[in-house]
């Protein structure tokens, strides 16, 4: 039996969309000091930042605790603004065989929307669908986003 599934969701922000993809690829180091409250570092494990097989380290908190999540960029479209981001390692592998997050901005007048899919597949039948982490997306697209047009 197979417990595949997938969650998405769209923000809108008022930062350009372009400007967001870079951020997200280019600079999500720089997360911990835009919403220390969510994500307590982001580091460069292998590879370059922007760059498709770089491995990333994520410490962020989820639920209340404090998490970990080391994922590959699998794919990076600037033409598109579009991330597709891996969990090899992690918390999130305690409850899902496997983790894929893509992230799309598209412009939409003078912001963008930000379209967040999570794809997965649970370990077992009684896993949740990760809708909580998904609200941590949305939380910190809106946080980006104030950034971006501080």
């Amino acid at each position: 039996m197979s417990y595949s599934g997938k969650v998405e969701t769209d923000v809108e922000i008022k930062a350009p969309a372009v400007k967001f993809h870079e951020f997200f690829t280019q600079r999500p180091h720089h997360l911990s000091n835009i919403c220390s409250d969510k994500i307590k570092g982001c580091d460069l494990h292998d590879g370059d930042w922007g760059k498709v097989g770089s491995v990333v380290n994520w410490n962020y908190i989820h639920d209340g605790k404090a998490k970990v999540a080391k994922v590959v960029f699998e794919a990076i479209d600037d033409e598109k603004n579009s991330i597709t981001m891996r969990v090899v390692e992690g918390d999130l592998l305690e409850h899902y065989k496997s983790f894929k997050i893509t992230i799309q901005a598209t412009p939409k007048g003078e912001g963008s929307v930000v379209h967040w899919t999570f794809e997965y597949e649970k370990v077992h039948g009684d896993v949740t669908d990760p809708h909580t982490l998904l609200q941590l997306a949305v939380d910190l697209t809106t946080d980006i986003g104030a950034h971006l047009t501080a």
